[in-house]
């Protein structure tokens, strides 16, 4: 292990110990709710908002510059200011400038991320004002002197007891603040009376409406519309990106984003304010009837539009998608990483969870996001729980593609043909290089075993391993078949004499060169199904080099597939997958990697293994060519990939029509994610991650087959459980009776 990798896995350690119990218990909350919330408005109505929001988003953005032009039309009409800032130094000298004009000695804030972004707290105390953070979870790490955890929540990483202990040390209260409620009661009237005596209010800015100058803001505290009506002076911060053209767009952002963010139905608070004129703000706090605020005309508005890397974003086809982020956290809520370390781990300068990548890299520069790009290890769960369908693995893909090519290449030069395949990738580092062709070491392992498997073993090689790659030790290595699924296929006649349907079952590589019997008994089973199978001599889809952001190599690998996959599918061959990973990439990374066409054939022609059986059975299909289950017990793990598919059902209603007692565990992640969990320094992160999963198999796996869908999964249960994890399709094999 390398010294910088040593030290990403000492704070990775001290952050599972430190913040890791209340991260989980938070994110995995908001992610829970999140799925009720979307079931309760029903899964048609939640898409089709999904749908009209990154329509909405796609436009806006195509017409930034018109909207930015109308945007300042509109608030200059109502009496207000908009101010363009190129980036974080000219919005704080413009914010400086109006606090000054002001004669500000201090200025109260709601939670804004672009503010976080462009650190104006520090240039405002800077000039020698008094900033005040008035969100309860901003306040918190102010206090602390501490980096937000969350987009949404600041301060998740903190438990009720650290921040009781944090106010009293601060601030001394005449009574203990030992519970929830004291501690908001405490914070409420403590910063009520800062925003009362502050001369200028910070928000920020959720939507800005380019017809009206109006502003939305969501939040879950009333402090917002008090900073924005209460102090005679209302600056409001927002990134270009988000301006819509009017408040009839804004309805399927208000159905989205609370329910993204933390599954609520709807936010506290939805405030539509179009300052400075027209701002009235209903105060409920007031110990006399409610009233209106300050809806003075003489208030002055000041609209900051910051740009701060933004416009180059927008011309960039890879990270323009990043701009439609509504800033919800439901990629990090949904991220089985990031619940186990929060944003102090998975973020950068700013922005955390998935998206933070595309943001960081845009605004900050690649060097930032490479900090924590490779704890995205592009399961894309979060794409399903993105409002507005961001595909967020590829943002993190290109940027993890654009930072190996700015390596310096090094030793990488003298590696052997096959593990060097792309001159343009040459400076990708020598571990990504060797997962990235994990295939050719496949090829080599099989060529030699069983040599290879013990060579591989000892001490000596692994010793070696972790110190040049950084494959950690602890890990069990896989062993490689001598016989590959191909050889074995290549020597046998299918027993079907009158096929009903044709199958080309793709041989992945673990299926090909290490788990051959799970790709055997996928034979067996089409076979008693009616099927003539053929295994074709193709090879890895790509997967491998595109996890390590290698893309010209998975694009080349992407285009052997199709070479090779689609005459089958022209012949009228269905093509059936084993690994879920795979599927994935024909259905989805390949339609960025392949030209539209041979995508779409390449898509509607494939199929998951217990996806193309249960569609056999649906159509006349015996079940009883297949063994039975007789009441026994099973296990069952899905594949990440496998789920966001949505193709998990069909293993699940498979193997209970075969007369299973199927347990299917509700842990979205093992942890292993391919070659993640090898790499030393995220190893206590995987297990941490795959804990969850041990804890509920663990009661069951003395009296339950355990089984798992993806090779990842298999090769976490194996070392989290006793050894013996099996496919499904392993169960269903003839063979086997």
């Amino acid at each position: 292990m390398s010294e910088s990798e040593q030290l990403d896995a000492d704070r990775i350690r001290t952050l599972l110990e430190s913040e890791g119990d209340e991260i989980k218990e938070n994110t995995r909350l908001f992610n829970a709710e999140r799925y009720d919330a979307v079931e309760a408005v029903g899964e048609a109505e939640h898409e089709d908002n999904r749908s009209r929001a990154r329509e909405i988003k796609e436009d806006a953005i195509e017409r930034l510059p018109e909207l930015v032009d109308r945007t300042r039309e509109a608030v200059e009409a109502n009496g207000g200011t908009v101010y363009v800032a190129d980036d974080a130094a000219d919005a704080n000298r413009y914010i400086s400038e109006v606090a000054d004009d002001a004669d500000a000695d201090s200025v109260v804030k709601s939670k804004s991320m672009t503010t976080e972004e462009i650190d104006l707290n520090e240039a405002l105390e800077a000039d020698g004002l008094d900033v005040w953070e008035t969100d309860l979870g901003e306040f918190v790490v102010q206090i602390a002197e501490e980096a937000p955890s969350h987009i949404v929540g600041p301060s998740l990483h903190k438990s009720r007891e650290e921040i009781t202990e944090l106010f009293e040390r601060e601030f001394d209260p005449d009574e203990s603040l030992d519970s929830a409620e004291k501690l908001t009661a405490f914070a409420r009237e403590y910063l009520g009376g800062r925003i009362d005596d502050a001369e200028v209010g910070v928000t920020g800015a959720n939507f800005v409406m380019a017809d009206s100058g109006s502003i939305a803001l969501v939040t879950n505290e009333g402090n917002a519309r008090k900073c924005a009506s209460i102090p005679d002076t209302h600056v409001a911060v927002a990134g270009i990106e988000k301006i819509i053209p009017s408040v009839a767009e804004l309805e399927p952002f208000a159905e989205l984003i609370s329910r993204s963010a933390t599954g609520q139905e709807i936010p506290q608070y939805l405030s539509l304010l179009t300052p400075p004129v027209d701002t009235p703000a209903i105060d409920f706090d007031s110990e006399d009837e409610p009233g209106f605020g300050n809806s003075d005309a003489d208030r002055e508005f000041h609209l900051v539009l910051l740009d701060n890397g933004r416009r180059e974003m927008r011309e960039d086809d890879d990270l323009r998608e990043t701009l439609y982020c509504i800033r919800c956290g439901a990629c990090a809520n949904s991220c089985a990483n990031f619940q186990s370390v929060g944003g102090h781990a998975f973020g950068g300068e700013t922005y955390t969870g998935g998206i933070a990548t595309g943001w960081e890299a845009g605004i900050e520069g690649n060097d930032v996001a490479e900090e924590f790009n490779d704890l995205c290890t592009g399961c894309s769960r979060c794409v399903n729980a993105c409002p507005v369908k961001i595909d967020i693995p590829w943002i993190n893909t290109v940027v993890r593609d654009r930072i190996n090519r700015g390596k310096d290449p090094g030793f990488d030069d003298m590696l052997v043909d096959g593990l060097m395949p792309d001159e343009e990738e040459s400076g990708t580092p020598l571990r990504k290089r060797f997962f990235g062709n994990f295939e050719t070491a496949a090829k080599i392992g099989s060529a030699t075993a069983p040599l290879s498997n013990a060579v591989a073993s000892t001490g000596l090689a692994r010793k070696a391993m972790e110190s040049v790659l950084g494959v950690d030790a602890r890990r069990d290595l896989p062993e490689f078949e001598r016989t590959t699924l191909r050889d074995w296929a290549e020597g046998r006649e299918s027993p079907v004499e009158a096929p009903e349907r044709r199958v080309a079952l793709y041989p992945d590589v673990y299926t090909n060169y290490v788990q051959t019997e799970r790709g055997k008994a996928a034979v067996r089973v089409l076979e008693a199904l009616g099927c003539e199978v053929v295994v074709p001599d193709v090879g890895g889809s790509g997967r491998a080099p595109l996890s390590q952001g290698m893309i010209a190599t998975a694009e080349r690998k992407a285009e052997d597939v199709a070479e090779s996959v689609l005459p089958y599918v022209e012949d009228g061959y269905d093509v059936v997958v084993v690994e879920p990973s795979d599927l994935a990439m024909f259905r989805r990374e390949y339609e960025k990697l392949l030209p539209a066409e041979e995508h779409e054939r390449i898509d509607q022609g494939s199929y998951e293994i217990l996806e193309y059986v249960f569609g056999l059975l649906e159509n006349g299909a015996s079940a009883d060519a297949l063994p039975g289950g007789d009441g026994d017990g099973v296990a069952y793990h899905s594949h990440c990939q496998q789920r966001t598919l949505g193709l998990e059902s069909y293993t699940e209603t498979v193997l209970e029509r075969l007369g299973y007692d199927v347990l299917t565990s509700d842990v979205e992640c093992c942890g292993m994610a391919g070659s993640f969990g090898y790499k030393s320094e995220y190893y206590d992160l995987s297990m941490d991650v795959g804990a969850t999963l041990a804890d509920q198999f663990e009661a069951v796996a003395d009296e339950r087959t355990v089984v798992a869908s993806g090779t990842s999964c298999m090769e976490q249960l194996d070392s989290l459980l006793s050894p013996g994890t099996r496919h499904p399709v392993e169960l269903l094999d003839p063979a086997g009776r």
